[in-house]
């Protein structure tokens, strides 16, 4: 039976389904609308972008990734660190573009997977395709699943649930660990 919150949430779908970007998670998307997020996560790519292509992993010594990255970044790609909670730039970021990671340039997240969730941290509901390995941690509210980037091993963040529904997850992310490239 179709209702209005049905209606309501497949026409907020329909923008993102046709190859219009939005960009931020639209609340009420259903599983299957998430999963299109994920697979369309190309058409918020600019064209010439740099970016890697494949999560063929690298390799630095210390040294190396001292000298790619900012400090703050350093500390939190390689350290496992956290930034403080309201001091990203990227909390705000409302423009269409793709997130990546500033250790590799893995695209990780697409601005249609952004949500506000009010931490003080960028957070997503889910992930480009293949951009994470997921390791410790539960998944909870207290611990959340801790998650490194497929290509470098960069340390992003953690995985709760108490994110928005279909999924409930809330991709929790220091924004140092990533770089912002608009779409247009």
């Amino acid at each position: 039976m179709l209702t209005r919150r049905k209606l309501l949430a497949a026409a907020a779908m329909l923008p993102a389904l046709a190859g219009t970007a939005r960009a931020e998670y639209v609340s009420g998307t259903s599983k299957q609308g998430v999963e299109a997020l994920r697979m369309q996560w190309k058409k918020y790519l600019a064209k010439g972008a740099d970016v890697a292509t494949d999560a063929t992993p690298l390799t630095l010594s210390d040294d190396a990734w001292q000298k790619r990255l900012a400090p703050d970044a350093y500390r939190v790609l390689r350290h496992a660190g956290t930034e403080f909670p309201g001091s990203s730039p990227l909390n705000g970021e409302k423009r269409d573009g793709l997130f990546v990671c500033a250790g590799c340039a893995l695209p990780a997240f697409t601005s249609a997977m952004k949500f506000d969730s009010g931490t003080g941290w960028p957070s997503f509901v889910t992930s480009v395709p293949d951009a994470f390995d997921k390791g410790r941690g539960s998944k909870s509210v207290f611990v959340g699943l801790e998650v490194h980037c497929a290509k470098c091993g960069g340390h992003h963040g953690h995985i709760f649930n108490d994110g928005p529904p279909p999924l409930g997850d809330r991709w929790c992310i220091n924004g140092v660990a990533l770089r912002f490239i608009p779409l247009a």
